[in-house]
């Protein structure tokens, strides 16, 4: 077991940085840090003490500001919500108007939810042709969930069973995180349905270990998970399109195995879309890259750009079979406004092929890390703006999380914020609106902390 890891959250004094993207001019963290951390943990809990001790003050663009003058390159979107930009001007003063005019309304109509919803519909792939609105991500995966159920009960077979993967994330409420993989964080639960399966994820090493490929792979665990569960009562698949944690897709012949398997049973096939949608990974959604049309996508986080917003999207006979399911804040004026506003960007900014684009920025700044520090960089996993960076014990394939958090926090210290994932990987997300330059900047310092580091770690 690795010695425990947390920042520092005294005052350690740092060189001065000043680029136009980055400056540093307080000891890191800035002397008032721990002050404001340690009032938030008197009052809430909170795992802010295992994040980057930054006081985040304002952002702009892909910049983060605290209250001491330091900015810092932002590689995290907040994880993955302000893909468009941190208070992008046009989303600003989308919301500026309409919160001027109308707060709030629960779900009574607006004139702005309906141009969101058309924008939205028409935004999307063509087959996903309606959308229910709430505010967190795993209000849609529970959405998604009781869809599936309803769609399962609709004739006399009853169908009931949801297939789920290892280490897959869906959220943090009940039935979310019982179609969820992370097995280890379900202890609290009481009762476990057991009309929730799971499958194993088709990791690129166990297919390499095993010699399989990944449509081998499903065709196998479904015949085996079919020993113990009756697979005619399946209703649905639920994946999440990638692992956040490192930036880990599917193989393509898997998912599209998955896919004729429920075409074949009239099951649906679910995208949690959450981390991945809305031009995170290169295309408008992650599972597009798959070449598989989705019945079910929940999304989150980058849907605004900014506000509590998540949707369902789907088939218009599936959302419509629970059309009274409401939300209090589903739908929220604000959060339509920064909904059809972040659209609105994605459109005049090309975010989708620019997010495409500058993901061969970013492979190409990896691969020099690599030629500095080959025994420390394993696997690179990703697509667009969205990368997992494997960094390893010295001159092997274990994965090393307390070198890696040494980078994230050297990162820190020297004007790039980072994820910190505890487990070993740097999980790289900037906006998808980052000019090149800083792009290129944050990676090259990013480089710089991984040779630092493991230099003094020898």
């Amino acid at each position: 077991m690795s010695e425990p890891f947390s920042f520092s959250i005294d005052p350690v004094k740092v060189d001065k940085v000043e680029t136009t993207h980055r400056r540093i001019v307080t000891a890191i963290p800035a002397p008032g840090t721990r002050g404001i951390m340690e009032r938030i943990a008197r009052h809430e809990s909170s795992n802010a003490m295992d994040q980057p001790p930054v006081i985040w003050d304002r952002a702009n663009g892909y910049q983060i500001f605290d209250p001491y003058g330091n900015a810092w390159i932002d590689f995290s979107s907040t994880i993955f919500v302000a893909n468009c930009g941190h208070a992008h001007p046009h989303m600003v003063k989308t919301l500026q108007e309409q919160a001027e005019k109308l707060c709030h309304a629960y779900t009574y109509p607006t004139e702005i939810r309906a141009q969101y919803l058309e924008k939205l519909i028409a935004f999307t792939p063509a087959n996903l042709t309606k959308a229910s609105l709430f505010s967190t991500g795993a209000e849609a995966s529970e959405r998604a969930i009781k869809l599936a159920r309803l769609y399962g009960l609709r004739d006399d077979r009853k169908r009931r069973t949801i297939i789920g993967f290892d280490g897959n994330f869906h959220g943090k409420t009940l039935g979310a995180q019982m179609a969820g993989g992370y097995h280890e964080q379900k202890h609290w639960i009481g009762y476990h349905d057991p009309a929730m399966r799971h499958l194993p994820f088709p990791y690129p090493w166990v297919l390499e270990a095993e010699g399989i490929t990944g449509r081998e792979m499903f065709t196998r665990d479904i015949t085996k998970l079919g020993e113990t569960t009756d697979l005619d009562d399946v209703i649905a698949l639920i994946l999440e399109s990638y692992q956040g944690w490192g930036g880990i897709f599917y193989p393509t012949d898997y998912v599209q195995a998955v896919r004729e398997w429920t075409a074949e049973r009239d099951a649906l096939l679910i995208f949690d879309e959450i981390q991945a949608g809305f031009g995170r990974c290169g295309t408008l959604f992650a599972y597009e890259q798959y070449g598989v049309e989705a019945d079910l996508v929940t999304c989150g986080k980058g849907v605004s750009g900014s506000m509590p917003l998540s949707v369902v999207l789907g088939r218009g006979e599936i959302i419509d079979l629970d059309p009274a399911y409401t939300s209090s804040h589903g739908g929220h004026p604000l959060s339509c406004a920064a909904g059809l506003a972040n659209i609105e960007i994605f459109e005049t900014e090309n975010l989708v092929s620019e997010s495409a684009r500058k993901g061969e920025i970013v492979r190409r700044e990896i691969n020099r890390w690599k030629q500095k520090t080959p025994e420390r960089i394993g696997r690179v996993l990703g697509n667009g703006l969205l990368w997992g960076v494997f960094l390893t014990k010295e001159n092997g394939e274990e994965l090393d999380p307390l070198f890696c958090d040494h980078v994230v926090e050297r990162c820190l210290r020297k004007g790039v914020f980072h994820i910190r994932t505890g487990r070993g990987t740097l999980k790289l997300g900037p906006p998808l609106t980052i000019p090149d330059d800083a792009l290129i900047e944050g990676l090259q310092v990013t480089g710089e902390a991984i040779v630092e580091v493991a230099a003094e770690r020898r």
